[in-house]
């Protein structure tokens, strides 16, 4: 048999034929991070030499997944059932659909990514789950979000919604104007309605180690962009700070057990409420 047909396909089955596998993705390093299988070497060997580097440098994918378990608590204690997770990932443990599950809440869930395989393999775990879907989408790009018959279909923006973006925006850079990106989405949001941030911030980082982490994040399609703490806070524009504030996100009204020793590998959390309820 020829060399040519005893060579192993070079995509697994669950990987889209767009995809590039020697190109580190996001989403798949934070799948490694939290022990999925979803990821190539490439995306391994990132996450590694970062580990190398620094440490506890994955620990902060496992904090900002605890936050986000918070924060859907939080959420639904509010007696808010519609959710919207934009830049949700690869699936895990954890995902919201599970917590609400785990609640035992009638909710409605929709969750987007940009990454082929998040969606591919979000699609595959919500098959039987009618309640909830995944779309491939740009974070950019709210009003095609908004519109996508899949999300109008299920979420009604006459009611509050909670809107998650954990772990994104330090991925969209300034020239994406994140700050008229929200405020679009916030006037698009009833109120009572809810937003859900966590960010990697530029505080507390020697300055070296900074600029080593922002240049190894070249090497995947969407480069960190770190933001100062008061620029985070301006991304609330229009939404009441709950307590706490913005705090680094293990500190966000952790459980008991919760390991709240914070460095600067943690990302900072915050949850607004449009007012007027």
């Amino acid at each position: 048999m020829s060399e040519i047909f005893d060579t192993p396909p070079l995509l697994p089955d669950w990987a889209s034929d767009d995809i590039d596998p020697t190109v580190p993705s996001i989403a798949r390093i934070y799948d490694y991070a939290l022990g999925g299988s979803h990821n190539f070497s490439v995306d391994r060997e990132l996450a590694e030499q970062g580990r190398r580097r620094w440490p506890h440098s994955l620990r902060s994918a496992w904090t900002n997944r605890a936050f986000l378990r918070r924060a859907v608590i939080f959420c639904a204690e509010r007696g808010i059932d519609q959710f919207l997770d934009i830049g949700s990932g690869i699936p895990t443990a954890g995902n919201v659909h599970e917590i609400l599950a785990d609640l035992d809440i009638d909710a409605r869930v929709v969750y987007t990514d940009i990454d082929p395989v998040a969606v591919v393999m979000s699609r595959r775990i919500l098959a039987e789950i009618p309640w909830a879907t995944a779309i491939r989408a740009d974070a950019r790009d709210l009003d095609a979000i908004i519109a996508d018959p899949e999300v109008y279909e299920r979420l009604d923006f006459g009611k509050p919604v909670a809107v998650l973006l954990v772990a994104l925006l330090h991925y969209i850079p300034d020239t994406a104007d994140p700050h008229a990106m929200l405020a679009a989405l916030r006037d698009r949001l009833a109120p009572g309605s809810v937003l859900v941030i966590s960010h990697m911030t530029s505080a507390d980082w020697p300055e070296q180690e900074l600029a080593d982490t922002l240049e190894m994040s070249k090497q995947t399609p969407t480069p960190l962009v770190m933001r100062a703490l008061d620029e985070i806070t301006e991304l609330f524009d229009g939404f009441e700070l709950v307590e706490p504030g913005l705090v680094r996100v293990p500190c966000w009204r952790p459980d008991p057990e919760e390991d709240t020793s914070a460095t600067y590998f943690d990302t900072v959390g915050a949850i607004g409420v449009k007012p007027g309820s």
